[in-house]
């Protein structure tokens, strides 16, 4: 008769047992498509592949750790969300993953693109992408981010404090324009994770609209000369599904909308509501799919519209995760495997792999769950419960914290995660002087190096120490 025990889960026979959503499938080689990018499937050999390619055969030519991009899930997911929005604008937000060929991507699909730092302006640029459909964000925005921008001519500037206000004011009495939006916090508490909400008064971005700082924003850019204002910019936090937030928000910002044209004479032909969809991490995952996300939202801002008598202004909103998130993956090699025994009698399998928080930090700061796979064979019917850790020099470097692989599980296998295309190369580091992995994009069963594996060289290359002094 199996026990309880401390850390949640059930064990017997020495085993830890996970709940019901983690028990194995009837085909334990089986793949959750919601999980994976659209391609993904695994052959009678039980090798994964991701478009068209054997990630085998992948690993074989660029080794591990490696993110795998899927190009037609990130092309089909960018579509969905310009066809279910239509009539409004979608920006990508690049803070998810950036690099010269997504940016590419992304306006070849018709999208704009959201930046929020001179780094992610100079991929646009370097990508050719049109200046106008470009909105840059940021809290802290340097004079130099700021005139580049205006320079260049993006489309919209998301301004975040009275600072900010005042910069642009200074650059555009030199005989530039800018456009802008004013980002008000509208005191929401969003159901995710604190660092990642942010639209409750206590944080860093936009202006209180309880405080009346989003009023004197907005009445600051509207007097300013050189500062065309666009709307109102309203971002509630990340990995939310469900548009009661969004409902809340929404009501307040345009009501603030409602007063600043009644009482500023400010005209705001624009409205902005942020993104943070979320995403099937694990099954327990439901997000919402762009056609109901946009049906849902314009129902809002409809209704709010016209109980306060206003024009409907034109609607964007910024997927970032909810594009790129599921079309990568993650590959790795197994280094080494180890049972630990647990208080009560239970044990934890450990699988050691040669990534971890490097490439993805968001199980340490977020305390995000994910999934994963073995991807070179066909897995034994017997599972354990399995935490997959990381090679770097910290008890919480965890890639997967819970989930059911082979039992014999063992050195060489090869792990893949899912859903690692938001915030895991964009937020990669050099932690314990490792180099950071490439990005494969793959498509009809070709592959192709986007984002080049760091080397020990790339390391050495900001590191003056040694330097020749001629």
């Amino acid at each position: 008769m199996p026990t309880s025990h401390p850390s949640g889960w059930a064990h017997a026979d020495g085993a830890l047992k996970g709940p019901a959503w983690l028990r194995p499938a009837e085909d334990p080689n089986a793949l959750v498509a919601s999980l994976w990018s659209q391609t993904a499937l695994k052959d009678e050999s039980g090798v994964l592949h991701v478009g068209g390619v054997a990630i085998a055969d992948l690993v074989a030519d660029v080794n591990t750790p490696a993110y795998v991009l899927d190009e037609a899930d990130f092309r089909a997911r960018a579509r969905a969300f310009k066809e279910a929005f239509a009539g409004a604008d979608v920006y990508y937000a690049g803070k998810a993953f950036l690099c010269t060929t997504v940016a590419t991507w992304v306006e070849e699909e018709g999208l704009s693109l959201d930046v929020c730092s001179g780094g992610e302006l100079s991929i646009a640029e370097r990508a050719g992408f049109p200046m106008s459909r470009i909105g840059f964000h940021g809290n802290n925005k340097s004079f130099t981010e700021l005139r580049r921008a205006i320079a260049l001519g993006v489309g919209r500037i998301i301004v975040d404090s009275f600072h900010e206000i005042e910069r642009i004011a200074s650059i555009t009495a030199e005989g530039h324009r800018a456009r802008v939006m004013v980002r008000v916090t509208p005191g929401v508490e969003a159901h995710t994770h604190e660092y990642i909400a942010t639209a409750h008064e206590d944080q860093k971005f936009g202006f209180s609209i309880t405080s009346g700082d989003a009023m004197r924003a907005i009445r600051r850019c509207h007097e300013a000369p050189g500062i065309d204002l666009l709307g109102l910019h309203s971002h509630i936090g990340s990995q939310i599904f469900d548009t009661s937030g969004f409902e809340v928000a929404t009501r307040r910002v345009l009501a603030l909308h409602a007063e600043a044209e009644r009482e500023v004479g400010a005209r705001l032909p624009e409205l902005d509501l942020g993104g943070g969809f979320g995403i099937a991490y694990t099954v327990q995952d439901d997000p919402a799919s762009p056609v109901d996300l946009a049906e849902q939202l314009r129902t809002i801002v409809g209704h709010e519209c016209r109980a306060l008598g206003i024009e409907e202004p034109r609607l964007s909103v910024e997927p970032g995760r909810a594009i790129v998130g599921p079309s990568m993956c993650t590959v790795y090699t197994v280094g080494t495997v180890k049972e630990v025994e647990l208080d009560g009698g239970a044990a934890r399998t450990y699988v050691s792999v040669d990534g971890g928080m490097s490439d993805n930090i968001r199980t340490a700061l977020y305390a995000a769950d994910y999934s994963c796979t073995v991807a070179n064979r066909v897995a034994s019917e017997t599972s354990v419960l399995a935490r997959v850790v990381g090679m770097h020099c910290e008890a919480g470097d965890i890639v997967v914290r819970d989930d059911l692989l082979p039992a014999d599980v063992a050195p060489g296998d090869l792990i893949a995660v899912p859903g690692t295309g938001a915030y895991c190369r964009s937020m990669a580091s050099n932690y314990n002087q490792v180099p950071r992995p490439p990005v494969v994009a793959v498509r009809d069963g070709v592959t192709r190096v986007v984002v080049r594996r760091e080397t020990e060289a790339d390391l050495f290359a900001t590191d003056i120490g040694f330097a020749d002094p001629a």
